[in-house]
């Protein structure tokens, strides 16, 4: 694929930066007594900050000899610190990439790195990557990472991760990386192509970012040896310790389901880690609710509470991931060259910003969100609503399966024996066992069975948010299943419930039946009131959007349910294969 941007820069634009210098252009924003964090001094220091267009054209002492169309700011009493680099973004959690990196932005963080699992599941490569061209023109900054599987057993895997496919992906420019390594298991009992594609990411200078939840230091060895570079899975301050140690970056983790860096912090301080320079910070893909506090800002303030020293804590956001993807040229850093990404602080215990500058454009000043992103032709990229012809019958609500899947938390799944009588139309709500099926989203295929442990008095949810975007059918009442999967065909796609005939709660997701097009403030408060309304029907763990989410997901143990059918994820087989419609 030829890439139309080949450079950030074209060699005029680098000639205009020079003439800023020589004074025969103005800069566009000067920034005057900029005490700003200096990573290569490790001190706070006061400049001037001359910004052309969307770079730093100068950081010193002097000021620009024109300054006729500058806008001029006097940074006296701010601190300024580089904008916030989320190394490991979900982008696609109910809401969207660009609602997400809108929302992220007025919190600081000005350049996300993104799975691009969604895109490669649900589009043509063309469209998959006219949207990604499409996201060069808003102020953050994205990057994608490029997925080697599934994470889940899907029909035709072999063409949706062909070679070809990987390929275009991994010399994509705004690609960083590989990963992440969900199927590792698969790479160590000697999957050769696999480790043929980590070997052209290395080639290509990119990196692997693992996936390694509970690995042995030997196996964190072995991982190291094939190529990984990172992994974002410590769950205790050890894991951080074994990951250091075999010369891994070691990615922090606060999210909705795993909000571990408060004890990580502590648990490392008590192993003697105080060195920061490899350690960097993620939120993991969380949903739109856990950020009302804020995004990467939020895991500074923890750190700096914890007695993180604050540059180091600023540094974990900005200059280390920076460095890790050998971006530190362009981001991370307030120094001559950069992208003019810089948060405006009012100290340096406070790491939510007051103003935002992201490209040299201001997205939030003096506490005011300048909503500076435009709205995204959705339908142009293939991200429209869904298309469902189909209907769903009474045939088709036959659950005779032997066993069903038992929740252990939000995400782990067991099998377990079936009791109770399932030929009835309706379940019992003296127990937490419900009518469980998983739908083809173009109806060729079905799986059902029972799941215990969701909810005891759930009606019927239909849901086409999933990892594959398949549709998922929950509840205790056949009937009020199929009506909220008929109002979900209605509304093009989303999270719908049904009780006593009527709808009662609805979540529009009109792009792929996957993301919702609304702002993340709007979203955060249908999800809230979804997950208080499922609380209410008996569900006990972290996430349920996370359970939806995860149902396929055959990185984790020990049942799922995939388009192949139920899966055993330790012995990698099919148990019961999908029925055909």
């Amino acid at each position: 694929m030829v890439l139309e941007q080949r450079y950030r820069w074209k060699n005029k634009h680098l000639r205009e930066h020079v003439s800023v210098l020589d004074g025969k252009l103005s800069p566009t924003i000067l920034l005057k007594n900029a005490r700003y964090l200096n990573q290569a001094f490790r001190k706070w220091i006061t400049a001037n900050i001359w910004i052309y267009g969307d770079r730093i054209v100068y950081v010193g002492a002097k000021l620009p000899e024109k300054l006729e169309q500058c806008e001029v700011v006097d940074c006296t009493g701010m601190t300024l610190v580089p904008g916030y680099i989320e190394p490991h973004a979900h982008p696609f959690q109910l809401y969207n990439p660009h609602s997400f990196a809108s929302y992220a932005s007025q919190f600081g963080t000005t350049t996300l790195i993104n799975d691009n699992m969604v895109l490669a599941l649900q589009q043509d490569k063309k469209k998959a990557f006219s949207f990604l061209k499409e996201m060069r023109n808003i102020p953050a900054t994205m990057y994608w990472w490029c997925r080697f599987d599934a994470q889940t057993e899907i029909q035709h895997e072999e063409t949706t991760f062909s070679h070809g496919n990987i390929k275009s992906w991994l010399e994509h420019d705004a690609v960083l990386q590989g990963g992440e390594l969900t199927g590792w298991p698969k790479l160590l009992d000697g999957d050769d192509m696999m480790l043929h594609w980590i070997q052209e990411t290395k080639r290509m200078r990119k990196k692997i970012e693992g996936h390694f939840p509970g690995a042995s230091e030997k196996t964190l060895s072995k991982l190291m040896l094939l190529g990984a570079d990172c992994d974002h899975e410590s769950m205790t301050g050890k894991d951080v310790y074994n990951r250091l140690l075999q010369g891994y970056t070691v990615s922090l983790r606060y999210s909705s389901i795993r909000p571990d860096l408060p004890v990580l912090l502590d648990e490392m301080h008590e192993l003697g880690i105080d060195h920061y320079d490899q350690i960097i910070f993620t939120t993991d893909g969380s949903f739109s609710s856990f950020y009302e506090q804020g995004i990467i800002d939020h895991m500074i303030r923890i750190a700096i509470e914890k007695g993180v020293p604050a540059i180091d804590a600023y540094n974990m956001a900005t200059i280390n991931v920076a460095r890790h993807y050998g971006i530190d040229y362009l981001h991370g850093n307030i120094a001559t060259g950069r992208v003019a990404n810089i948060n405006f602080l009012s100290s340096e215990g406070e790491p939510t910003p007051v103003s935002v500058l992201a490209k040299g454009e201001w997205v939030k000043k003096d506490g005011v969100n300048l909503d500076a992103y435009e709205s995204v032709p959705w339908d142009e990229f293939g991200f429209e609503p869904m298309n469902i012809d189909w209907d769903l019958t009474a045939d088709d609500m036959q659950f005779s399966m032997p066993f069903g899947i038992k929740m252990e938390n939000a995400v782990i799944t067991k099998p377990y024996s079936i009791a109770i009588d399932v030929s009835s139309e309706e379940l019992e709500r003296d127990h937490d066992e419900c009518f469980f099926m998983l739908v083809d989203r173009e109806g060729h295929w079905r799986i059902n069975t029972v799941l215990k442990g969701f909810a005891n008095s759930l009606d019927g949810m239909a849901s086409s948010f999933s990892n594959t975007g398949d549709i998922i059918l929950i509840g205790k009442s056949k009937d009020e299943m199929l009506n909220a999967f008929n109002r979900l065909k209605e509304i093009g796609g989303g999270i719908v419930i049904s009780e006593g005939g009527k709808i009662v709660q609805e979540m529009e997701l009109r792009l792929k039946g996957i993301m919702s097009d609304k702002k993340v403030e709007e979203l955060m408060e249908e999800e809230k009131q979804l997950v208080h309304y499922l609380r209410d029907k008996g569900y006990r763990h972290e996430d349920p959007m996370y359970t939806l989410l995860f149902f396929s997901s055959t990185h984790l143990p020990y049942i799922r349910i995939t388009q192949q059918g139920m899966y055993d994820v330790m012995n990698k087989t099919v148990l019961f294969p999908t029925i055909m419609r």
